[in-house]
């Protein structure tokens, strides 16, 4: 059996940038509030991390910079994926020797590579990995659905540890369930399945919500962990408002948003992402008011 990266909630955590680059003060509060809170892992230049806007030597730096602030008080787990497998063998290799945890690939976006050549992109991304790897599936990004079939066989392989599931399609998530059993660890990816998913076996969340209720997002995980699913589904749905402001718009700039009005670096975002519109925003700080969120 695989090891289990990790069990409960994990926060996909925004970059806090200026003009000039990543705001490595406010990054480095905000990693320590994270921890603090209870978090059992923390994803670093994912989709939330805006990574995809960020050069590969800054993408490195801030895997570097979280691993040294995290300093082994809970896991960090590197995104690596790009459209180009040739990339994100280059961007593991590197995300390995700076001390990640394991990595998380996004399946090749635009391409829209056949289950064959997905399957051939993460074969090769784990033979080069000298840490765990986690599958991510986000059609609704990518325009290509990882199938269950591709990913029981992608199981097989010893260095490919997990998946984080966020097709939305809860029929999928059991279906890969069923066909990997212990040979792969799942997570969701849906803020708003995190407790459905997790009752019929995943480990846990990758989550956006945390980054703005990590307390009470760690709880509910708590809650399932211990069996106890009929708190964590009044959880869930206490929890809905926010997750559906947090998605109000393209994430992640509602995120970004929430995290900077809690006092953790400035609302900037690269282009083509742009600030969040006012109508949204309002609905958004009303949300984490209710919640508790000093504004």
């Amino acid at each position: 059996m695989k090891q289990t990266i990790f069990e409960g909630m994990a926060s996909a955590i925004v970059t806090p940038m200026t003009p000039e680059g990543i705001d490595y003060a406010a990054l480095g509060r905000f990693i320590d509030f994270q921890i603090g809170s209870g978090i059992n892992a923390l994803v670093v230049m994912g989709t939330t991390g805006e990574n995809a806007t960020i050069e590969y030597a800054d993408q490195l730096e801030a895997i570097r910079f979280t691993v040294e602030r995290a300093a082994g008080r809970v896991p960090v787990i590197a995104g690596t994926g790009t459209n180009n497998t040739q990339h994100v063998l280059h961007n593991t290799r590197n995300a390995c020797q700076a001390g990640a945890d394991a990595v998380l690939v996004v399946t090749p976006y635009y391409n829209k590579a056949t289950q064959n050549g997905l399957y051939q992109h993460f074969m090769a991304v784990a033979d080069a990995s000298t840490v765990p790897v986690i599958l991510y599936n986000v059609p609704g990004r990518t325009g290509c659905n990882l199938l269950p079939k591709t990913v029981a066989r992608l199981a097989e392989h010893p260095n490919i540890a997990a998946i984080k599931e966020a097709s939305g399609n809860v029929a999928q998530t059991v279906e890969i369930l069923h066909l990997c059993g212990d040979k792969l660890d799942v997570y969701s990816g849906e803020d708003a399945l995190t407790v459905a998913m997790m009752a019929m076996g995943a480990k846990g969340t990758i989550s956006v919500l945390s980054n703005v209720i990590p307390a009470q997002a760690v709880a509910m995980t708590d809650a399932c962990r211990a069996g106890d699913f009929r708190t964590a589904a009044k959880m869930q749905c206490d929890f809905l408002p926010l997750i559906n402001a947090l998605f109000s718009e393209v994430n992640p700039i509602p995120a970004k948003a929430a995290v900077s009005a809690m006092g953790f670096g400035q609302e900037y975002l690269r282009l083509p992402l742009t600030p969040m519109e006012e109508d949204h925003r309002a609905v958004l700080y009303a949300e984490m008011r209710k919640l508790g969120i000093a504004l």
